[in-house]
């Protein structure tokens, strides 16, 4: 009976011996079975997870919210939808293109040409002479004429040219440069001559590109190519003109 309670009474004290040293141990950490630990702000997808899409358009029209709207981002994407159906071109103008705002409505025309949709940036032009707040603007008819000169529409540059000149503004000389090199490009010398003759009623000071961009397109005709030469010698009598062997002109 001695050793049963003996017994007894030691083995609370016994556990409790256990217990401490368990306590005191150090719990060794298994590297065997580790989760992964996502740290804050972290975007990596798991598991094949795809990333969030925020909505904003993808590709080359998208150039931030302050610049381009949703509403011009629509019109943009329709009038290239419709660019080749011209009932339905005229309906969605009337429609759609006819509610934008100024600054929308100016957002547009930029984006089209940017893109070289230039007909369809005429398009937009001819709405924004008819808007009440319209004023002539040089520049809008600067970016718009470079934009088909580059493009090789040319006829429909100088009518944008002789109506700019109906509302009493003269382009500045990198819009001459580029109509000039556009005529040249599309083996008109005549018209570049043309161009030249009006450049030199600019009330501008002028400038030297243009001059020599004729004096290099002009190379195959050198009546026209002397008379461009002969104005720029007196304008830039400091500057040297190079002449090309005879042979290039063709003088044997």
């Amino acid at each position: 009976m001695a050793i049963r309670a003996f017994s007894r009474s030691k083995i609370p004290i016994f556990s409790a011996k256990i217990l401490q040293n368990l306590i005191k141990a150090p719990i060794k950490e298994s590297t065997r079975f580790q989760f992964p630990v996502l740290e804050v702000g972290s975007y990596k997808p798991l598991l094949g997870s795809k990333l969030y899409h925020d909505g904003r358009p993808r590709g080359p029209l998208w150039r931030g919210k302050k610049l381009i709207g949703k509403e011009a981002l629509f019109v943009i994407l329709g009038l290239k939808r419709f660019k080749d159906d011209e009932e339905n071109l005229r309906k969605f103008i009337k429609s759609h293109v006819l509610r934008l705002l100024k600054m929308d409505m100016v957002a547009v025309l930029t984006e089209l040409e940017r893109q070289e949709e230039v007909s369809l940036a005429v398009e937009v032009f001819r709405v924004i002479r008819k808007q009440d707040w319209y004023k002539p603007d040089v520049y809008l008819y600067k970016d718009l004429i470079i934009a088909l000169a580059k493009c090789k529409k040319m006829d429909d540059a100088m009518q944008l040219w002789e109506s700019m000149r109906k509302e009493d503004l003269f382009p500045d000389y990198q819009t001459y440069t580029e109509v000039i090199r556009g005529f040249l490009r599309y083996g008109s010398p005549a018209d570049a001559m043309n161009i030249y003759e009006d450049m030199k009623k600019s009330p501008d000071p002028p400038e030297e590109l243009p001059f020599r961009i004729l004096l290099k397109g002009l190379l195959p005709h050198p009546l026209l190519r002397n008379r461009v030469k002969q104005d720029f010698e007196e304008i830039f009598p400091d500057r040297h003109v190079y002449d090309p062997p005879e042979e290039i002109f063709g003088v044997h």
